[in-house]
């Protein structure tokens, strides 16, 4: 029995708010469980220097937690003076998952950037992030369409993401802090709606794990990711 008492194929209560933000061209407030992270979508008609001319836009990430998103406090970063190397790892995570769905060429020569901050982490921040971002992505671009600045859309399909592990010699979709902290194995799975594998990060804890261990974590992560692209198109109205 998991802790949450799910099934070993369900995922947490999973909700994705649109519009929370009126500044940001796109927004998105996701919740797997008690893990809250708030996503903004910002768009700026310039692109990095080592982009310039080159009829190519980017599309970019910064994640980081708030002081009370866990136990205890943290210290903000920014304070520290530098990133920590998760958060780095994190946001560039986050970036290539979303470049994965999206034409370049199309967006022309602006950036949009992704700010994913965890209100409150319960195990799963990289891959509600991800799978928020899309979301925010999603309707800054729309946004661009509708506003005319675009002539051709630039998302090529979605892109969601889910963590996966091995509790109690069984394996499980979508960890909670307690699963993730006692998983003999643990993996975040990112896929795209098309059925490519953008990004596998899986870890033997406790132990090692076995082929046929891996292959119910990706079953596991198919399922779970397909409910979670249907949230997202109800998300975004499609």
């Amino acid at each position: 029995m998991r802790p949450s008492e799910r099934a070993p194929d369900q995922l947490r209560a999973v909700t994705l708010e649109t519009g929370v933000n009126r500044y940001a061209e796109g927004s998105c407030l996701i919740s797997f469980g008690h893990t809250k992270v708030l996503v903004t979508a910002t768009v700026e008609e310039n692109v990095p220097g080592w982009m310039r001319n080159k009829g190519a836009g980017w599309v970019t990430a910064e994640y980081g937690m708030l002081p009370r998103a866990t136990h205890s406090r943290g210290r903000r970063e920014a304070a520290a003076g530098k990133q920590t190397g998760r958060t780095q790892e994190i946001q560039r995570l986050i970036g290539r998952s979303l470049r994965a769905v999206v034409d370049l060429k199309a967006l022309g020569e602006r950036q949009i950037t992704l700010d994913c901050d965890v209100v409150q982490a319960d195990g799963g921040t990289r891959t509600a992030a991800i799978t928020g971002a899309w979301v925010a992505l999603r309707l800054a671009t729309k946004y661009l369409l509708d506003e005319g600045v675009l002539k051709t859309d630039p998302i090529l399909g979605q892109v969601a993401a889910v963590s996966c592990g091995v509790f109690n010699n069984v394996p499980v979709l979508d960890l909670d802090y307690e699963e993730d902290s006692n998983a003999e194995a643990d993996s975040n799975f990112v896929l795209t709606d098309g059925g490519d594998i953008v990004e596998i990060q899986a870890t033997g804890e406790k132990r090692g794990f076995s082929r046929a261990e891996f292959e119910s974590l990706y079953g596991l992560a198919e399922k779970g990711i397909g409910e979670l692209f249907a949230m997202q198109r109800a998300a975004i109205g499609a």
